[in-house]
């Protein structure tokens, strides 16, 4: 999904136009909140438990890095993608939409790295 959200999603911000940007935003904002809120936090969930309670098969080390992933990726949502997208909530702003996109890059490269690093802790399982 972050793929989505980055390769095609943000950057056609743009496109929406002025007038109606505003409310657009303002019902992508609380429809996307609906859609990825909820993986967000049972993301978390077995991030957590990994560190304290984690199979042979998974190293500490890749329960500690899944984990700090995860933190960089809520700090990065809580610290930039949601204010900007509560200023582009009151005005369209070419310079916050670009911000927007540039600053998502954070969130695709961990989700990215986790999910590389989870499907390498799988493969090491089965194999």
């Amino acid at each position: 999904m972050i793929w989505f959200v980055q390769v095609v999603h943000y950057p056609l911000f743009g496109r929406v136009g002025d007038t109606s940007f505003c409310e657009y935003e303002q019902a992508h904002t609380v429809r996307t909140g609906w859609v990825v809120g909820p993986p967000m936090l049972l993301e978390l969930v077995p991030a957590v438990i990994a560190v304290r309670v984690r199979p042979e098969w998974f190293s500490a080390a890749a329960a500690w890095i899944g984990l700090g992933l995860l933190a960089v990726i809520w700090l990065s949502t809580a610290l930039l993608q949601v204010p900007l997208h509560g200023r582009l909530v009151e005005r369209f702003a070419e310079r916050d939409a670009a911000r927007l996109t540039a600053t998502n890059w954070i969130r695709t490269v961990c989700w990215t790295l986790r999910s590389l690093l989870l499907m390498i802790c799988l493969m090491s399982r089965l194999g």
